[in-house]
């Protein structure tokens, strides 16, 4: 058993990655060879078994350590402005946030008038001008996205603390 954080486990699972991808990139480069006739081939090194062992291993400790970072996730208990929430749920929750972050963002840069271009041949020997509206309260927008913005930074510095502080055994 180990112990680490959150933040621990992610840098860790970095490595293992990189060091899976070293296994998978070797054995792409290395199980097959080319040689012309009457050549003597250079056979790269190349053990199918013990690449395949080593990838195996990793896969597994990778598969215990988000396991135990999910586990973590869903029993947590963090303090965000007095509301008690997961890390899971934390997660989803700027998810979501972020999504209607990005709408209200294309909302508020736009004018509150603008002239609409046409593309269709007959708007164009048209002489009368379109204009597009916006129908929302652009002040009302930029606020919500203020205050979208500001529980998105409320949450993630709650996450990052908790990500930095929280120890969990992992098995590996």
């Amino acid at each position: 058993m180990m112990k680490m954080t959150s933040a621990y486990a992610n840098k860790l699972l970095r490595q293992l990655e990189d060091d899976k991808s070293f296994y998978t990139a070797k054995e792409s480069d290395s199980c097959t060879y080319v040689a012309a006739l009457g050549e003597e081939p250079i056979i790269p090194e190349y053990d199918y078994a013990s690449v395949d062992k080593e990838i195996s291993i990793i896969n597994e400790k990778i598969q215990k350590i988000k396991h135990a970072i999910n586990l973590s996730n869903v029993n947590s208990k963090i303090d965000v402005d007095g509301e008690v929430l997961s890390a899971d749920v934390i997660l989803i929750r700027m998810a979501q946030l972020n999504r209607r972050k990005d709408s209200l963002d294309y909302m508020r840069k736009m004018q509150v008038k603008q002239r609409q271009e046409s593309r269709s041949y007959m708007s164009r020997t048209s002489s009368v001008p379109e204009y597009r509206y916006i129908n929302f309260d652009l002040e009302l927008v930029k606020k919500d996205f203020e205050k979208i913005s500001q529980e998105i930074m409320k949450l993630q510095i709650a996450l990052d603390k908790y990500n930095q502080t929280f120890e969990f055994e992992v098995d590996i």
